[in-house]
């Protein structure tokens, strides 16, 4: 017969199952990769590859503002991307104090589209001490009161130094674009800026700014809409530049239908005179100057400075009008063919 155990033993027993039910529990936690949750409720609107391209624009415009800034303040800065990130338009405005103050910047795409403004927000201590070295002071102001408020003067070196930090945006974009700056606008209420609705998607750039013993951040924030377009426009290039790469009677096609909506300007010249100053200064109304042709000639039709047509004057509908017969480089060639 089996030997029966004790109380004792089938405790042991229990508390050692126990344990290495315990400890499995824990490895397997342990090794359990950590996801990072995604909200379906609000999807993301751009890739990781558009970010990463948006990540690269900024690390130029980086460089670009931390040497303008070195000219205009006479102190050594340092600039660097943190992180760019897509985010909701709510994020952004929620992070903003009373105090705070935004600036506006519209950009005028090739397309010439109706599009929201980027906006820019420094932190409070940078710009402080900003504005204190562009007044002549020492600029090593470490602590700022969280209410403070800028004086009208403050406020005009604010645009002022701003128009310098936003004006980097054109050249930071233009290995991409070609964009121009429009309008600049201060708003010292964030909360009252209603161009951009509170859910929609938006791309976060944050920079670190080291002005000497002070850091602070530069935050920028482009809407989706303008976004979103600004990439519609860069592809929409990349495939019209593919189209030149056949050759012969395609490339041909592919050059001329991009100029056909070029506007020319189309001039009938009636024909030429010669006269002095002194019998120009004495014209009067009802002279008649003689332009050297018989009257039933023809006349010369010029597109943008050069001849291309010969034709009749004449009325249409009431309306002086040229009735084309021929063009002249196709006379010119029958001409040379002849000799």
């Amino acid at each position: 017969m089996a030997e029966v155990l004790s109380q004792s033993q089938i405790d042991a027993l229990l508390n050692s199952m126990k344990g290495s039910d315990g400890e499995q529990t824990k490895e397997t936690f342990e090794k359990k990769p950590n996801y990072r949750k995604y909200d379906f409720y609000s999807p993301k609107k751009f890739t990781k590859d558009r970010l990463k391209m948006v990540r690269g624009i900024y690390e130029n415009y980086a460089r670009l503002v931390s040497s303008q800034m070195n000219g205009i303040l006479r102190a050594s800065s340092d600039i660097e991307v943190m992180t760019v990130e897509e985010q909701r338009y709510h994020e952004f405005s929620n992070a903003l104090s009373d105090n705070d103050i935004m600036m506006m910047q519209e950009l005028l795409l090739p397309d010439r589209s109706k599009n929201p403004p980027i906006l820019m927000h420094i932190s409070q201590i940078l710009m402080v001490n900003m504005i204190d070295r562009t007044l002549g002071g020492i600029g090593d102001d470490r602590e700022i009161d969280s209410s403070y408020k800028y004086t009208d003067i403050e406020l005009t070196l604010y645009r002022k130094l701003m128009g310098y930090i936003l004006g980097a945006t054109k050249d930071a974009w233009s290995n991409y674009i070609k964009m121009e700056l429009g309008e600049e606008r201060l708003e010292e209420n964030p909360g009252l800026f209603q161009e951009i609705s509170m859910d929609e998607p938006v791309a976060i750039v944050m920079l670190n700014v080291k002005l000497q013993e002070i850091e602070g951040r530069i935050t920028v924030c482009i809407p989706g809409n303008l976004l979103t377009r600004i990439f519609s426009i860069i592809d929409r290039r990349k495939n019209v530049e593919g189209a030149y790469e056949p050759t012969g009677e395609e490339e041909r096609e592919a050059i001329f239908s991009r100029i056909k909506d070029s506007p020319l300007t189309v001039r009938a010249q009636l024909g030429d005179a010669q006269l002095s100053l002194r019998d120009i200064c004495s014209l009067k109304v009802g002279d008649v100057l003689d332009l050297n042709k018989p009257k039933e000639s023809d006349i010369s039709l010029y597109i943008d400075q050069e001849p291309w047509f010969e034709g009749k004057l004449g009325v249409h509908n009431k309306n002086v009008a040229v009735k084309i017969n021929k063009r002249i480089h196709e006379q010119s060639s029958g001409e040379a063919a002849d000799k």
